[in-house]
């Protein structure tokens, strides 16, 4: 049963689109897969299906299939990750010689999608505030064979401190409410309040802040969620905006075919 709280708010988002919002909670997931450039050209696999439009590398698979039980994966040829999951990096657009800070990166599916189009060229910090959650981190990292990554356990206010204008991109997959989680994982609706959608909102604000002051003149930050909440969201980004009159958005849609 979804949150009631969380019902009125999404009908009063979607209007007519409300109850197809609902149908689509009930139907089967798609499934999807990332291979590592750095590890040589794609493989042909039989449980691979159709590319992924907004990521080369990303394709989805038979979900009667069990990849993660594949020797390629544990060999860092593919990392398993939602379709959906692949945007903010495509979107980011990073490019091989560039400085890249993944500052929410654990277990790290976009940090290796910024490193496969790195190519080995450039900097990757991927961060991750909780040790355990940074352990993972690491280790995704090395199974991937990323030779140009550097795995930080920090706050996000010590890396802006010693960091100041240091990366030509910033990608911040924020902690969030985790609405968008709700068909995948039933943990997500049973620990799901308002209260959590505020606290949320409140530390995206702060990671959005050491993120700004983490980024080049001129450098490019992506700022994602995988909520509906308007206050992780669209307000989050109205709100930042306020506060750094010296950043605008961008049209960064013409770095993917949708």
């Amino acid at each position: 049963m979804l949150p009631e709280a969380f019902l009125t708010r999404i009908q009063a988002q979607l209007g007519g689109e409300y109850d197809e919002f609902l149908l689509s909670l009930e139907r089967p997931r798609a499934v999807a897969l990332r291979f590592n450039p750095l590890k040589g050209d794609a493989p042909s696999l039989p449980f691979v299906r159709d590319n992924v439009p907004w990521e080369p590398q990303g394709y989805y698979y038979d979900p009667e299939a069990r990849p993660g039980l594949h020797v390629y994966h544990e060999a860092g040829v593919y990392y398993l990750q939602e379709a959906s999951a692949m945007a903010p990096v495509a979107l980011l657009d990073p490019k091989p010689g560039e400085r890249v800070c993944d500052l929410c990166a654990a277990p790290g599916g976009k940090s290796t999608q910024i490193a496969g189009r790195l190519m080995g060229e450039g900097l990757l910090v991927c961060n991750e505030i909780h040790p355990g959650r940074a352990k993972i981190l690491a280790q995704n990292i090395e199974r991937m064979g990323v030779g140009n990554a550097l795995v930080t356990n920090e706050k996000p206010e010590n890396l802006s401190r010693r960091l100041t204008g240091f990366f030509d991109r910033v990608l911040i997959d924020a902690p969030c409410s985790g609405e968008g989680m709700f068909r995948k994982e039933a943990v997500a609706v049973t620990q799901h309040c308002e209260a959590l959608v505020k606290q949320c909102a409140v530390l995206g604000a702060q990671i959005l802040d050491n993120a700004a002051a983490c980024l080049a003149p001129g450098g490019e930050m992506i700022y994602s969620t995988c909520t509906f909440a308007p206050e992780e969201d669209e307000g989050q980004v109205a709100a930042f905006l306020q506060r750094h009159p010296e950043f605008t958005l961008a049209d960064v849609f013409g770095n993917v075919d949708y």
